[in-house]
C-alpha cells in the first residue's frame, strides 16, 4: 500500500511577521502569519509548520500568542520551532496549541533532551530539524541557528541518532536550496530517508509543483513543507493585501527577479500534480 504524502505549508515567522528569504537570510516581510494560515488550512493543508526563525539568536520562542491565534481556526496539526530548550519550553507551547514541536539548537547542544522530551510527551510530538549544507567532498553537515552556525556534526550519523533517541520525525532543509526556487536536493533527501525509518519531511528549494513530486518519487520524502511557492501564489491573488498594508513593504514580490524561479500554485493545484503522478494526498 503507497504512502500517503503530506503537504505542509511553512511560515517563517520574525516577530509578528511572516517573512521569507533565501538561504534563510535576507528576510522580506510578507504579512500577517494568521492570514496565511488561514488560507492553507482552508485550502486542503494537511499541516501547518511555524518557525521562529530568530528565536535561536535571541534565545526564546516568541510566537505562543500567534499559536494561539491560528489553533482556533485551523483544525489540523501545528508544528512550531525555534528557541525551544527545555521540557517547560514545550509544555508552553503545546499549551498555546501547538501539536508538535521541532528541536535544533537545543537537541545539537544535548541530544538526551530529544529522549527526556519523547519520553514525556511522546515521539509523536517531537520532530528534529536537521539544516544541511553541503561540503566542498560531498559530504553534507548540520548546522544550527537558521544555518548560521557550523556545529561539525555530520547529518546521516545525527538523522541516525535522533531517530534512537526517540524523535518522531525529521525536518530535513538543504540550506544550500533553500528559498532559491532550484529545486529540493534530491540526494540528500533520499540519503537520510533511506538510512531512518521515521518520516523525513523535506524542506527547502521548490520552486515549481513539479519540483515538490520529485521529492516524493526520487527523494522518498514522506512529507513536503513548502513555503515561496504557496506565498507568493496567495499574494499574487491578492490575498495579502491587508495584512501587506498593516504590516510591511511587500513591493519586491512585484518584480519580475523575485518571481524568476519560483513558479506559485495553490495547494489544489500542487495536490492535483501529485494524484497525476499515482501519489496519494489527502483531497
Amino acid at each position: 500500500m503507497s504512502k500517503t504524502v503530506r503537504i505542509i505549508p511553512r511560515l517563517d515567522i520574525k516577530g509578528p511577521n511572516l517573512v521569507k528569504g533565501i538561504h534563510l537570510e535576507g528576510l522580506r516581510v510578507l504579512g500577517r502569519p494568521e492570514s496565511f494560515a488561514r488560507h492553507y488550512y482552508e485550502s486542503g493543508a494537511d499541516e501547518l509548520m511555524y518557525m521562529d526563525v530568530v528565536a535561536s539568536l535571541y534565545e526564546r520562542n516568541s510566537l505562543k500568542e500567534i499559536i494561539s491565534r491560528t489553533a482556533r481556526e485551523a483544525f489540523i496539526p501545528l508544528s512550531v520551532g525555534g528557541g525551544i530548550r527545555t521540557l517547560e519550553d514545550i509544555k508552553e507551547v503545546l499549551r498555546a496549541g501547538a501539536d508538535k514541536v521541532s528541536l535544533n539548537t537545543g537537541a545539537i547542544r544535548n541530544p538526551i533532551f530529544i529522549k527526556e522530551a519523547s519520553r514525556k510527551f511522546g515521539s509523536s510530538t517531537i520532530v528534529v530539524s536537521i539544516e544541511a549544507i553541503r561540503q566542498p567532498d560531498g559530504s553534507y553537515l548540520a548546522y544550527t541557528d537558521n544555518g548560521r552556525e557550523y556545529c561539525g556534526i555530520e547529518v546521516l550519523g545525527w538523522a541516525k541518532k535522533v531517530e534512537e533517541l526517540g524523535a518522531g520525525e525529521i525536518v530535513l532543509t538543504s540550506i544550500d536550496k533553500e528559498g532559491t526556487g532550484t529545486g529540493f536536493d534530491i540526494g540528500l533527501t533520499r540519503m537520510v530517508s533511506e538510512a531512518v525509518s521515521i518520516p523525513v519531511i523535506a524542506c527547502g528549494g521548490a520552486g515549481k509543483p513539479d519540483d515538490i513530486a520529485r521529492v516524493i518519487l526520487e527523494g522518498k520524502a514522506d512529507a513536503v513543507a513548502v513555503a515561496s511557492v504557496l506565498h507568493y501564489d496567495f499574494i499574487k491573488n491578492g490575498g495579502a493585501a491587508e495584512s501587506a498594508q498593516e504590516e510591511g513593504n511587500t513591493e519586491f514580490l512585484k518584480s519580475n527577479k523575485s518571481f524568476s524561479k519560483i513558479k506559485s500554485a495553490g495547494l489544489r493545484e500542487i495536490k492535483g500534480l501529485l494524484r497525476s503522478n499515482e501519489l496519494e494526498c489527502r483531497v
